[in-house]
Parts: C-alpha cells; structure tokens; sequence
C-alpha cells in the first residue's frame, strides 16, 4: 500500500488520526498519531521519537544508557501492510512501526527490527516460523479497594461465558473489523478470567497481531466501563493470564510443515526437536523476554500449570513446551508446539525473536532432547528431577535477568545496544517494584497490561 493509497482509505473510513505504534523494551504499548492531513508525508518520513524511549520503564522512569539521553532521534516508520480502522476508537486507524536510525538504517535498540533480523536468519535456512498467541485476560470493575473480577464462575462455565457475553462479542467483532481471524474463545479457570487465541501467521505478522489484540481487548472493555487486564498475575488468589505462544517453521511456500514426521515420535521431526531443545537449553535467559515481568514470577509456580521446571512432554500443561495432541485429518498442519512460559507483559518481537534465536543455536549444534516428562514434574523428588534435568526456573525476574546477561547466544542475537537497554529498563523494574509493598505490586502491574 502506498502513502497515497493509505490515505485514501483513511478518508473513505473518516478517519482523523493514524497512531503510530510500537512497543516498548517496558512491554508497553506506545504510540504517536498523524493527522490524515499529513498522513503521506509521516509515512514516508516517519514520526520522530527521542533515543530516550527505549530506556523509560514501564514507570516512566528514564534509565542510564549510554547514547540514550536528551540527545538524538530515531523515526517512527511505518508499515503500510498493518494498517487498521480501529473499531474502538472514533475517527481512528493504526500502523504498525519500525525505530530506523536518520540514515535510513535500522535503529539497533528496535524490536520489530530485532524480529525481522531473527526472521531473516531463519529464512536463511528455508525455514518461516508461523505461531500465534493464546491470550488469556481477566475482565474487572473499579472499587475502592482496586479491582474486583466481574464474575466469580467455574472454568469453561457458561455462566462465565454469559457475564461477559456483551463484552465479548464486541470484542470478537472489533477483532474481525481489523481482519484478524479467532481461532478459539471460552472462559477460564480465574474468576473473571477469559481466553482467546488466533489464528496461526508468519512470525511478524503473529507479532505485529498481537499488539493489535492487546489493544482490542482493552480498549473495548473500557468501553463497557470495565478493565480488562493481561497481567500475568491479576490476583494473588486467583489463576495467571498467560500469553502461551503456538508456533512451528514452515517451508517459505507455507506448503509443508517442517515439525511433521509421522514416522517419529509424537510426529515431530528432527527439526522440531532440534529446535526445541534449544528454547530448553535457553529456557532460565528466554524468561526475561517472555515472561519478563516483576508479577511474571507470582504466575510462574509449580502445580499452577503455567510450568515452573525445565522440561518437555506430550500434552504436559506443566512444561515449558508442551507437545499438543494433532487434530484428526488434519495432522500434518496442526503439528505445533507450545512454549508456556509466556505472558502479555512482554514484548512480542523480542519474545519471538529470543524464541528463533535459542531454536536455530538448537538445530546449529544438532542438540537432543532429554526423555520427555510424562508427569506433573513437581510431584518428582529433587534427585528425579536433577536426573531427568527438569531444573527449577529462576524464580525472580532478577535471577532470569542474570541468566540473560550469561546467555551469548541470545545477547548476541539481540546486539549490544538492545541488550543494555533492555536489561536496565527491566532490572530498573524489578528493583522499582521489589521496594513496594505487596497490593502496590499488584496494582501496578494490573492496569498497565
């Protein structure tokens, strides 16, 4: 789509404002806006940004980081193929946007430019990888004490369904107007808690969606005068919302799944093996890009099915990759696995890129898969699990910070200057957040994601 053309369909839907979005190393969604006046100019010259965003945390609290101070911008570029009338805003559309330096270059602190990198790199190998989100989120009301869930229903209740029936559609037809396809909704375990998932799309596209989805589901709650939170940890009493990522690589034709092997086990080929014994061998550095969070730990414990140790199994809700039973006839295109240690306080390019980098140092160095767990590995004494290497995750979103550091493979995937932004704004937050007490923990996180 040129600028011209954006344009055109901007003033057909009459819209006044195109926000430019992006996320931040915080996991928050930001954005300026162009007037459709001076839409086409702002897409070929994007929006200017200071350097200093991509070291504010999601306090708004500016980190030291060298060449990220008062001086200097980048460009808030966007993509024309993401634009999207927002059903839930009036007079407004979306674009999607890459940071790119005055020279034209890509800006080294850029998610999306981050993604693209690991995307390429894997092409490279002919190879695309197709995931998608499952997103689970809690529906709420303001009180005086905070936010209290809209419902207190069983998991998969129908009542639960119908508390939030209005809510949801909306949110299903704002999420069709953008064309973006559900796969599946139902509501979940915590009170208050719903779940929706997409459909599977080429990993850029996955990430540039799930933004959108994000923005969806909290701007049409609010619309309803609810709020509806993606935090990892919503309650201390009640289930966490994951963002559990679906994904497998695809021949660049999108033809032939390259996880399938009907002829070994569980149909999964040497490639998704290799691959996913990479996101293991990764799993204590990947935490701090896809579960990156302070509250982020409070959901990641053992017996909550939300996986707590190092290890993999077929249909095992409690590992870190869970191999998905196939759907019957349709066995080769369902092969997937899941990675469950993932929420919606990350960032989604990031998160997908750490995933790409730590599945292709799997298959560059052949690694095996350990014997998949074949039971909830938390009821396991200490020495089964050391056996077996199940090790127990870092526990604090410090000690996976400390892993990331450690982690050359994934630090060098991201480069120098991305990584030190990105550790400082998230340690800044861990540190930020270790100071409150435990209902400001809470509250703080709550309505941010």
């Amino acid at each position: 789509m040129t600028p011209d053309e954006a344009v055109a369909v901007c003033r057909q839907a009459e819209v006044r404002l195109v926000r430019f979005l992006y996320c931040d190393n915080g996991g928050i969604v930001r954005a300026k806006a162009a007037h459709v006046e001076r839409l086409a100019d702002r897409m070929r010259t994007g929006i200017g940004l200071t350097v200093a965003m991509q070291a504010m945390n999601s306090l708004d609290q500016l980190q030291p980081v060298e060449g990220m101070g008062p001086v200097g911008e980048v460009r808030l570029v966007p993509d024309p193929s993401t634009l999207r009338v927002l059903p839930y805003a009036p007079h407004s559309a979306a674009m999607l946007v890459d940071h790119v330096r005055l020279d034209g270059e890509p800006y080294e602190a850029g998610p999306r430019s981050f993604l693209q990198r690991m995307d390429a790199a894997l092409r490279e190998r002919g190879m695309v990888l197709r995931c998608s989100v499952e997103n689970e989120f809690s529906l709420a009301t303001h009180t005086d004490e905070g936010f209290a869930p809209i419902d207190d229903s069983l998991c998969f209740s129908t009542v639960g369904m119908t508390a939030s029936q209005e809510v949801t559609d909306a949110i299903v037809a704002a999420l069709e107007a953008q064309s973006i396809q559900l796969e599946q909704y139902y509501a979940e375990l915590g009170h208050g808690q719903q779940e929706l998932s997409v459909v599977p799309l080429p990993v850029l596209e996955a990430a540039d969606t799930q933004i959108l989805v994000r923005e969806t589901i909290r701007a049409v709650a609010s619309s309803f005068g609810l709020v509806a939170s993606l935090a990892p940890k919503p309650w201390p009493d009640q289930a966490g919302n994951g963002a559990h990522v679906h994904f497998s690589v695809w021949d660049p034709s999108a033809e032939r799944n390259l996880f399938h092997d009907g002829a070994r086990r569980y149909a999964l080929s040497e490639t998704a093996e290799r691959f996913a014994a990479g996101i293991l061998a990764h799993t204590p550095a990947l935490l701090a890009l896809t579960a990156p969070s302070f509250n982020s730990f409070r959901r990641l414990l053992p017996q909550h099915w939300s996986s707590a140790f190092v290890c993999w199994g077929p249909d095992n809700r409690e590992a870190t990759v869970r191999v998905p039973s196939t759907f019957w006839g349709l066995e080769e295109p369902s092969t997937n696995l899941e990675f469950k240690p993932s929420d919606a306080s990350c960032n989604p390019y990031i998160a997908f890129a750490g995933l790409i980098a730590a599945g292709l140092d799997g298959i560059a160095r052949g690694l095996g898969l350990p014997e998949p767990m074949l039971v909830d590995p938390a009821t396991l004494t200490d020495a089964e699990r050391d056996r077996a290497g199940a090790a127990r995750y870092p526990e604090t979103l410090g000690a996976a910070l400390d892993a990331l550091e450690r982690d050359e493979v994934l630090t060098g995937a991201m480069g120098e200057l991305l990584t030190a932004s990105y550790v400082a704004v998230r340690r800044s937050e861990f540190e930020a957040y270790g100071a409150m007490d435990e209902a400001e923990q809470y509250r703080g996180h709550f309505a941010k994601y």
